[in-house]
């Protein structure tokens, strides 16, 4: 054989020993390409089993927790609607005592600026009334049959009529025992008589008086020892 003969030989050889490795290689990259593509399908079931199965540990849990039934949520709610009841009935209980007492302390008001407007006329006419009753005195003690004496008596008499309409009650009487309240004593002297009392009340010096059962003036009075 020459050598161009063994050269070509060689060279056919090594073409088909190429083309052998070329077609093994392909064979093996499908083989293992095979092989991954079923490694992701067995690794996607895997997760979708781990899924399932935390589904079924999820609704495990949820059906060992005990349930609300719907019995007991409308009890629930029928006891917070009467909590809401009792509150609302207290606050309209608290405001019903809130207007009785701004009702009685108006009315209290009311009869006070009353008291207190007709003690402050009655005070004015005073003085007025103690004129006339002195007045009165002086003429009695002079001349009683005086036509002036009489028209004065009739102005006494009427002031006085009007002023007892009004509640007012003159405090003037002797011989009773001092009374902190109704007189004011100004001086202290020795009784005429031994067997009265000490603190009694021996002579008006001004006449007070008495509203109802208030004193507007205390009467000024002398008084035993």
């Amino acid at each position: 054989m020459s050598q161009t003969e063994r050269n070509q030989t060689e060279e056919t050889t090594r073409a088909e020993e190429m083309e052998n490795k070329d077609k093994n290689e392909k064979e093996n990259e499908k083989e293992f390409g095979a092989f991954d593509h079923q490694g992701e399908h067995e690794g996607a079931g895997t997760q979708e089993v781990e899924s399932e199965g935390e589904m079924e540990d999820a609704g495990e849990t949820e059906a060992s927790e005990d349930p609300i039934t719907e019995e007991e949520r409308l009890s629930y709610r029928v006891q917070e609607l009467e909590a809401e009841v009792k509150n609302l009935q207290d606050q309209q209980l608290r405001r019903v005592a809130e207007m009785e007492n701004i009702k009685k302390r108006m009315q209290r008001e009311r009869i006070q600026l009353f008291e207190q407007a007709q003690i402050g006329a009655v005070e004015s006419f005073l003085p007025v009334f103690d004129d006339l009753m002195r007045t009165l005195q002086a003429m009695e003690s002079s001349d009683t049959e005086s036509p002036y004496f009489e028209g004065v008596q009739m102005i006494v008499n009427k002031f006085n009529d009007i002023l007892t309409e009004k509640g007012l009650t003159r405090i003037d009487e002797t011989g009773v025992p001092f009374n902190v309240n109704d007189h004011d004593a100004l001086m202290r002297q020795k009784a005429p008589d031994d067997s009265m009392e000490s603190d009694t009340v021996l002579q008006i010096l001004e006449s007070g008086y008495k509203l109802g059962d208030r004193t507007i003036r205390h009467a000024k009075v002398i008084v035993s020892e």
